[in-house]
């Protein structure tokens, strides 16, 4: 039998096409959670505790007190009886209806009703703020506006989203919310996108640049191509995720669950044997409270709601508590080294001319010219270097791309070969061995079918890659390992700059999954760092896994537990903070607001100095501590975060 607390986690989704899902940030106010229900509840305690202080000054009988009693109770019964018969789950509903009861039957009946009163009170306001953590993830991320201004052959006007199609044209001035994802077909901005990425500093952007809902014009003015709409947006998709993080409780949510599972019997022994030691019933409805497991329900999930919340407003999607905890838990980190600790952008590093005919520039010219019709990544790198470098690139009279080796040109009369060695020697250009780049990738050029030079090509480390491994390292993480399909040379120079512990190379995506298997018999809990895509079964194989850039991309937000929503390892660390102040915020609300707080009231009980009143109000102190101390994670300073 399992044991819940009174708040029941259940996902509260929200559909982005609903006026609810885009309540402006006033969502979580008052007066949008008291709902219907919420006043009827508000209306059954009044009555009760009404009726109870009449009782008291001689004002009704004894009948109409216990009707209601009965009233008061009702609801809790039926939710405990329900939670009892269908999903064997005992909750605070049982122990304040059994407290309640024995008071009532035990001659302690304005006792039983105050402490009804009180109780209910407590678990009303509890609830309330539950909910009102839950509406904050909306609050602290951002909304999207319900309308937009459209503009088609019929001119200008404000039509609601749901309205618009894709291929839909929207202006958008500064100052105002961008209402779809799209790309600008006019003007430019500058976008503050901190509701998707959550950077700090706003974005230029013009034409041809892709555009998300709920982000800001900070200046400037835009013409906008609809492509997404609605719960299609990457910041639906963004909400959605958070808001189903819930579901995915933390072990150490379950561990409360099952502590309190063999707690109940351990408890209504306790009562028992201390009734036939003193037959005393006021201090039997005493440590009824004081015994009721039911707060550590409300432990954990406050805190992963805070969380998680936290995290989204940094521009780090955590798909559940669960993570959050494996994340503060993890020693080892495992990093893709393209694209994740490297930025995938090449660039030439250095050019060699080994015919004294050329001088670097005129080999530059040539091997630029050359590879300027290419789309491979290493020839752009010397495109752009070239163009850079303010050395004149012609237009090749003839071009042939080889592939797996490189281009085979004609400039300006002259017969150019750029590619690797194997392509020199299949068209007969004398080279004695390929040329070794110690880390960097050697790109050969033959002129007129003679070996003329190499230009060195390296990709550029992640900007802010050691400092955020350094950072990692002081959070406890154990071991830094890098996993790569590139050969071993380059990943060992790119190793030895970051300062990584270990590297593996030439690894097929086939074998990263069989190193984070080997990392985990070890005995370690293992994050894995990736693009979302190509690492995708490491990713789902490791611990945790973490996926870089998943802004506006469909792929990385599904492939991995964590999302960086920008390709900043920096983020890494300030989720590994968040998670680890969260994983510290549930032991301190164990510990002190569950664990001190009825330990001192169970003793103040046997000791006979508070009876049942006095234990109801005190039985708001664990929930008040708790909320306090769970909330302040949605404002506190994080180091790191």
């Amino acid at each position: 039998m399992t044991v819940i607390g009174t708040r029941k986690t259940k996902v509260q989704t929200m559909n982005m096409n609903s006026t609810a899902a885009t309540e402006p940030a006033s969502a979580s106010s008052l007066r949008v959670l008291m709902t219907r229900t919420r006043w009827i509840e508000v209306g059954r305690i009044f009555l009760t505790g009404l009726v109870a202080l009449l009782f008291w000054r001689q004002g009704v009988p004894l009948q109409i007190l216990w009707l209601a009693v009965a009233i008061g109770l009702y609801p809790l019964v039926k939710t405990g009886l329900i939670d009892l018969i269908r999903e064997r789950k005992i909750g605070t509903e049982i122990f304040v209806t059994v407290a309640t009861l024995v008071a009532v039957f035990g001659g302690e009946t304005v006792a039983g009703a105050v402490l009804m009163v009180i109780i209910l009170i407590a678990e009303f306001i509890a609830d309330l703020n539950m909910d009102r953590a839950r509406a904050s993830i909306k609050t602290l991320i951002g909304s999207v506006p319900q309308v937009a201004l459209m503009r088609d052959a019929d001119g200008e006007r404000v039509v609601p989203i749901r309205q618009l199609r894709t291929g839909d044209v929207v202006l958008v001035r500064a100052g105002e919310k961008i209402p779809v994802d799209g790309s600008i077909i006019g003007g430019a901005a500058s976008i503050d996108e901190a509701p998707i990425t959550g950077e700090s500093l706003p974005k230029d952007k013009s034409i041809g640049a892709i555009v998300f809902a709920g982000t800001i014009v900070a200046s400037g003015a835009l013409d906008i191509q609809t492509e997404k709409i609605g719960s299609d947006t990457t910041f639906a998709r963004i909400i959605g995720l958070v808001e189903n993080a819930e579901a995915a409780q933390a072990p150490v949510q379950k561990l409360a669950d099952k502590v309190a599972s063999w707690l109940i019997p351990v408890v209504f022994i306790f009562l028992i044997v201390v009734y036939m030691l003193t037959g005393d019933v006021r201090t039997i409805v005493t440590l009824l409270i004081f015994t009721s497991p039911a707060e550590l329900g409300l432990a954990t999930p406050l805190v992963m709601i805070a969380a998680i919340a936290r995290a989204a407003r940094s521009g780090i999607l955590v798909k559940g508590g669960l993570y959050l905890e494996s994340l503060a838990k993890v020693d080892v980190m495992v990093f893709d080294k393209t694209g994740t600790l490297t930025a995938n952008k090449p660039e030439v590093v250095r050019v060699e001319a080994r015919d004294t005919r050329f001088s670097e520039r005129e080999l530059l010219s040539l091997a630029a010219a050359a590879d300027r019709r290419s789309a491979h990544p290493l020839a752009k790198a010397v495109v752009d270097y070239a163009t850079l470098a303010q050395i004149a690139v012609p237009e090749p009279d003839q071009y042939e791309q080889v592939q797996g080796r490189g281009a085979i040109a004609t400039v300006s009369g002259r017969a150019v070969l750029v590619g690797n060695a194997a392509l020199l020697r299949e068209n007969g250009v004398p080279l004695a061995a390929a040329i070794e780049g110690g880390g960097q990738t050697p790109v050969h050029v033959a002129v007129d079918g003679q070996f003329a030079g190499v230009i060195f090509i390296a990709d550029t480390l992640r900007p802010g890659a050691c400092e955020a491994l350094v950072k990692l390292k002081a959070t406890g993480v154990k071991r830094i390992v890098m996993l790569t399909g590139d050969n071993e040379a380059t990943a060992r120079a790119v190793a030895t700059e970051l300062g990584v512990d270990e590297v593996r190379a030439n690894l097929m995506p086939e074998d990263k999954v069989t190193a984070i298997e080997e990392l985990k018999k070890q005995g370690y809990r293992v994050a894995m760092i990736g693009d979302g895509i190509n690492d995708a079964p490491a990713l789902a194989r490791a611990d945790v896994g973490i996926a870089m850039g998943g802004g506006g991309t469909q792929a990385a937000l599904e492939a991995a537990d964590i999302v960086l929503m920008t390709d900043d390892l920096s983020k890494i660390v300030s989720a590994r903070a968040i998670a680890r102040r969260a994983y510290r915020t549930i032991q301190e609300n164990l510990f002190v607001g569950v664990g001190v707080v009825h330990v001192l009231g169970i003793t103040a009980a046997l000791m006979g100095w508070i009876g049942p009143i006095e234990a109801a109000f005190l039985h708001l102190g664990p929930d008040v501590l708790v909320f306090l101390n769970s909330a302040k994670l949605l404002r506190v300073r994080i180091d790191g975060a």
